[in-house]
């Protein structure tokens, strides 16, 4: 029997149809939520993508100045040409202008113009404003040009290894532009047209555009004056010593800000060989910074300076050097087999003799050697901001015998990059530790003591001697250079001598009593007949200083100092001895190749006028 109908029956179906559509509201509520708030965004963006078509309009890159306000970066605009297809009338009309205008073949350009199953499709990337002119006077229906940005230049091949290069979609490869991309990386903008579901666009309809935004610019410490003088001097080593490679640095010493650096050879930043990939990696290195080697005389001054400041010598003191030291029971050779006989600390670093630096590394000992190599800061990484930056190596500290630690002392069994050697030579010169940079800055931090004045101030009076024996301002006539030369033998990579085979180098200061510039000079593998650091890296590095005293306007300290001409003498057949006698006599400095006591062959040949002070080679 049913049951009768009450109102209290009729008010829980009330109730229960109210919960439903309660519930049901509440559920409508929550997808409305989700869709509109939660998802919105990304909803809003898909529905976009369906009803509009965009081109990518590509930001320019930050242009890259040198501290002259110089330009050596721009950015310029380009045209990438694209085409859709479903708005294509006659694709043989449109691929004949295209293939015509932009020298492309028609065949390719006909089937990208055919593609009616991609909203659009590329044919070609960074056409210039004149050639993008001639396309739009075109009218062609499909057709449409984006705006894009390429990479410029001005000056060529000044700074390869330093600036770097951008791939084809300005993203930074090497150099710079590859450790500073995200800074000189702008953000994209776009341009939107309205489209029907076949994506053609809708004639008469909204169209938007969000404009790009630049990259920063970068103001570099390079002064590129002083980068065109340096690169010319390195060009030149190439041509006349015949050398696989010539390198150069020049350092402002107490900021550590890099005012020159360079590799030769190298390319044009505007015509960049990637087809030669081989090429491309080798010349695009900054060898100063990545690859390391043996230094030879020029970590001389490293071991002074530590000597020094321990009070373990002292410029009058002497050194007897027979023309080698037994350590450890190895004879090693002073690169004067004949040696030098007794001669002060002054006379010795002037002479690079290799016995009173085994002598100076002795007397300091291993634990007290490396410790001033780690001040100095050698085995790791300087900080410059350079990319690929190698930390040297050092011997083991408990592995090091007298033997090893005597050749070090002259810079054999060390191998650290260019730059930790000039990192370390400015911090001793200028008396303060530094980090070296690429980019400049109008103030100098706060200076970190790193020796003592008295010391720094002998180091900077022994490399004036050295590069100015026959009196005071005559290496490069009338200025205060002071200097270090070096020649280091090159290893091969499985081991061993690599015979044959040299890097030569100097070290130049400027004014040497009070260094404002240090400079550096490396020649890897010259093949001229010479190889000496004396003959083949000093002459380029006076040359280096003498245009850039011209180009500084530096006046000279006494401008009354002339350089004498003497002839040089015929020595050939002559015995060493009476060479070296004969040689001293006029004031020309020598360097001895071979071990005989008869001289064989020398350079320049007799009779030639050369300046007195001027280094020749005796082979013997």
């Amino acid at each position: 029997m049913n049951k009768p109908f009450t109102l209290f029956s009729f008010r829980k179906r009330i109730v229960a149809l109210f919960i439903a559509i309660s519930f049901l509201f509440c559920a409508l509520g929550i997808r409305l939520f989700v869709l509109q708030i939660i998802n919105g965004q990304s909803l809003q963006l898909r529905a976009t993508d369906q009803w509009t078509r965009d081109l990518k309009i590509v930001a320019p890159r930050g242009t890259i100045y040198d501290r002259t306000g110089a330009s050596l970066a721009v950015s310029y605009t380009t045209y990438n040409v694209f085409v859709r297809g479903r708005e294509v009338k006659s694709a043989t009309t449109v691929a004949t202008h295209l293939s015509n205008i932009l020298g492309l073949d028609f065949d390719d350009v006909y089937a990208k113009v055919q593609r009616k199953n991609v909203s659009e499709v590329l044919i070609k990337l960074g056409v210039d404003s004149e050639t993008a002119e001639r396309i739009y006077q075109q009218s062609l229906p499909g057709v449409y040009l984006a705006e894009s940005v390429a990479r410029y230049y001005p000056n060529g091949n000044l700074a390869t290894q330093l600036l770097g290069f951008t791939s084809i979609d300005n993203v930074g490869q090497t150099g710079v532009e590859a450790y500073y991309n995200e800074l000189l990386t702008g953000t994209d903008g776009y341009s939107y047209v309205q489209s029907d579901l076949q994506g053609k666009e809708i004639g008469g309809t909204l169209r938007y555009y969000i404009p790009a935004e630049d990259g920063e610019d970068l103001t570099l410490s390079i002064d590129s004056k002083m980068q065109a003088i340096l690169e010319k001097a390195l060009s030149l080593i190439m041509t006349e010593q015949k050398a696989k490679t010539a390198s150069g640095l020049i350092l402002e010493v107490d900021s550590g800000q890099v005012l020159a650096i360079s590799s030769k050879p190298s390319f044009d930043l505007n015509e960049v060989p990637r087809d030669d990939l081989e090429t491309l990696f080798d010349q695009s290195k900054m060898k100063l910074v990545t690859d390391i080697y043996e230094p030879g005389s020029t970590f001389k001054i490293l071991t002074v300076a530590a000597a020094l400041e321990e009070g373990l010598t002292s410029l009058d003191d002497t050194f007897y050097c027979p023309g080698y030291r037994i350590v450890d029971g190895v004879r090693i050779k002073c690169w004067k087999t004949i040696g030098h006989g007794n001669q002060t600390l002054v006379e010795a670093f002037g002479n690079s003799c290799n016995c009173c630096f085994m002598d100076l590394a002795l007397r300091l000992g291993v634990d007290k050697f490396y410790s001033y190599m780690q001040k100095f800061g050698l085995g790791s990484k300087t900080g410059i901001d350079i990319s690929g930056e190698a930390s040297g190596m050092l011997m083991a500290k408990s592995q090091v015998k007298n033997v090893d630690l005597a050749r070090m002392g002259f810079g054999h069994a060390v191998a650290l990059t260019p730059i930790q050697l000039m990192t370390a030579v400015a911090s001793i010169i200028g008396g303060s530790k530094i980090t070296p940079s690429i980019i400049y800055s109008d103030s100098v931090g706060s200076a970190q003591a790193l020796l003592s004045e008295n010391t720094t101030t002998l180091v900077n009076s022994l490399l004036e001697y050295a590069e100015n024996k026959t009196g005071k301002y005559t290496f490069v006539e009338g200025y205060n250079v002071g200097g270090k030369t070096g020649t280091a033998q090159k290893y091969k990579e499985t081991g061993g001598i690599d015979q044959g085979k040299y890097i030569s180098s100097f070290i130049g200061t400027y004014p040497a009593d009070n260094p404002k510039y240090a400079l550096l000079i490396m020649v890897d593998e010259p093949s001229a007949g010479v190889y000496y650091g004396s003959l083949v890296a000093a002459p380029y590095g006076k040359l280096v200083f003498q245009q850039l005293f011209e180009y500084l306007g530096e006046e000279k300290q006494d401008p009354s100092v002339v350089v004498e001409e003497v002839v040089m003498p015929d020595l050939e057949g002559k015995s060493l001895g009476d060479a070296l006698i004969e040689l001293k006599a006029i004031g020309l400095e020598c360097e001895i190749d071979g071990e005989g006591g008869v001289i064989l062959r020398q350079l320049p040949p007799a009779g030639t006028s050369i300046k007195k002070g001027s280094t020749i080679l005796l082979e013997t």
